[in-house]
């Protein structure tokens, strides 16, 4: 007997009817495979069918190529959205930042420890200031200035990047240039990005010292895939923190940056589990 198992995972939206379910399981049965776990959601408003399936094959006779094409040739069908993954491709991150770290800092040291289910292939910023700290990770750091002339270039240059890197995902790490509608559109579905949101929400420079003058109870972060819509794409994480009158806007300003980190390093990790499924403008995150 074989003891080699490797473990896969599959995921599928599709619109939703009898019989989805019974024609998965009938697929791994058939290939003889064992469920370790399996999620799945009918969304009533969409109408589609989500879900997710973790699951072990014994043997090295079929790798995850050939499950790919019996899965397309048996069991897939036109109107169905899936992918078939081998849990150990670690997708590939590219980490974007401006000048404040705190999230570029902590998605590394997750990374490092062996937390992060990914591989992290490099940094861009319009700022020089990182480029010791990626040296300290043997990364790379691809400095690459933007201003109003420049922005199209800037972009071209970045797509460049994520061609080169065969990036899987984009993480905008507060990076803090509003990407343009033609990029956003190359990148769906690829790039996730990390803003402050506050019950009330303050927009525009200094929220934390927005938030203190109204006196908040409640702050948070969202992280949400990037679209052309600024900071409205499809939701994927949130966090928050409950504070009170005694806080200074510095404090609110450092428990602000735990609640981003924390935002976004979960998306991220939602992300690279293939735990997560557009719905629309919305999201499926299954836990």
């Amino acid at each position: 007997m074989n003891d080699h198992v490797r473990d896969y995972i599959l995921t599928l939206t599709c619109p939703d009817r009898p019989g989805i379910v019974h024609s998965v399981t009938g697929f791994l049965v058939a290939n003889d495979c064992n469920i370790v776990e399996n999620q799945q959601f009918g969304d009533q408003d969409s109408g589609l069918f989500f879900m997710r399936v973790n699951f072990q094959r014994p043997g090295a006779d079929l790798d995850v190529a050939a499950l790919r094409a019996r899965f397309a040739a048996t069991t897939a069908r036109p109107d169905m959205e899936w992918g078939l993954y081998a849990s150990d491709d670690r997708p590939r991150l590219l980490l974007m930042v401006s000048k404040l770290g705190h999230c570029l800092n902590d998605l590394l040291f997750r990374w490092s420890i062996g937390s992060l289910n990914a591989e992290v292939v490099g940094i861009v910023s319009n700022h020089p200031d990182f480029a010791e700290l990626a040296a300290s990770y043997k990364l790379p750091y691809h400095h690459v200035p933007v201003t109003p002339q420049t922005k199209p270039e800037a972009e071209a240059r970045l797509l460049e990047v994520v061609e080169e890197h065969q990036v899987d995902l984009v993480v905008l790490a507060r990076y803090m240039q509003v990407l343009s509608a033609g990029l956003c559109e190359k990148l769906a579905g690829r790039a996730v990005n990390i803003h402050h949101s506050f019950l009330p929400s303050f927009a525009g420079a200094r929220p934390y010292h927005q938030a203190y003058e109204r006196g908040v109870k409640l702050i948070g972060a969202t992280a949400h895939f990037v679209t052309p819509d600024l900071d409205e794409g499809p939701i994927i994480e949130q966090e928050v923190a409950r504070v009170d009158h005694t806080r200074t806007p510095a404090q609110l300003t450092a428990i602000g940056r735990e609640v981003e980190c924390l935002a976004l390093a979960h998306a991220v990790q939602a992300i690279v589990e293939r735990r997560v499924l557009l719905n629309g403008n919305r999201t499926i995150v299954f836990r």
